[in-house]
């Protein structure tokens, strides 16, 4: 007589001495289900446990698959090999999303400052004088991209993002920086007037080119997005269709991903006129076939999500 469901689930105990217990792996649907298959030494009767995660993958058919055609091997593109790669702990996924999805040419700096309220004049007149002469100064290889403070988001924070010709670069420019005394000056005037400071090396998207100085007048937003890790190329994939929607209504700044600091964070900045042009510009968005498929899509990808307006500093590139 057959064990009702539960009784069976409990005699697993029981079977496991007298087992040869096998475990295979194959998809239903686009669920990823783990099957153990327990064979008595008595009779052939089986005993199955399934897990079935609550989360769909798309793709994941392709990845554990066991036969392959002509038609599975056209699919296979870099991005699943990376996804394979990534369940294995291959090290060397990062590297590759480097090459696969940034512009390569530049690396970017993002500094933010949270600033002691009292000395928020005193701030924006210490880093007015200082950066301008860093940013000119032909013999460091940087780029000063723009300046901001903080309208709405972390008050009485400054945001400031710098562009470096490759690693080589960034490094010899802060060699040559720590041997400026003037430099050295401005970090030991500065200290006291900071909460506290962070910084972040990031690339920049391949199809996402970093914007040239320009004055552009009005606010900046600032989106930062922590990705929940192992789907950057997947945010990349749906953005670069999204982008497309967007550039429709207003030209975006720019969209970095990060490499040290803190990991798996993605930040994209526009420009607006005021805040109700904003308002109006992502309204209009959504009647965009495209669109709302991208949000729908990247949303699922996010663990946390921070938008800041910003207003640039007189001397900033970008204004």
């Amino acid at each position: 007589m057959a064990l009702p469901r539960s009784h069976r689930i409990l005699s697993f105990s029981s079977l496991f001495c007298n087992t040869r217990p096998s475990l295979s792996i194959y998809c239903r649907n686009s669920v990823l289900t783990f099957t153990r298959s327990y064979t008595t030494t008595n009779d052939a009767r089986e005993e199955k446990a399934e897990l079935e995660p609550t989360e769909k993958r798309s793709g994941i058919k392709r990845l554990f698959s066991s036969s392959s055609s002509v038609s599975n091997e056209q699919e296979t593109s870099k991005p699943t090999s990376i996804i394979s790669r990534v369940l294995r702990g291959d090290d060397s996924v990062e590297d590759t999303y480097s090459r696969l999805l940034a512009r390569g040419k530049y690396v970017h700096e993002l500094q933010k400052h949270r600033v002691k309220p009292e000395y928020i004049e005193d701030y924006i007149k210490l880093v007015s004088i200082h950066y301008p002469r860093i940013a000119n100064n032909p013999e460091n290889a940087v780029h000063l991209c723009g300046s901001w403070q903080a309208d709405l988001g972390e008050l009485d924070t400054f945001v400031h993002i710098w562009e470096y010709q490759g690693y080589t670069r960034y490094e010899q420019t802060q060699q040559k920086l720590g041997n400026d005394p003037e430099y050295i000056k401005f970090v030991k005037d500065l200290r006291p007037m900071l909460h506290s400071r962070n910084n972040q090396i990031c690339l920049e998207f391949a199809f996402w080119v970093t914007s040239p100085p320009a004055e552009h007048g009005g606010i900046y937003e600032l989106r930062s997005y922590q990705l929940r890790p192992g789907h950057l190329l997947e945010w990349e994939s749906y953005w670069r269709k999204g982008l497309e929607c967007r550039r429709q209504f207003c030209q975006p700044v720019g969209a970095w991903f990060s490499q040290l600091g803190k990991l798996n964070q993605v930040h994209h900045m526009w420009q607006y006129a005021d805040l109700e042009t904003r308002k109006s510009t992502r309204e209009a968005a959504w009647n965009i076939d495209g669109w709302a498929e991208t949000v729908y899509k990247t949303v699922r990808l996010v663990e946390s999500m921070d938008a800041w307006i910003l207003k640039p500093l007189p001397f900033s590139p970008l204004r």
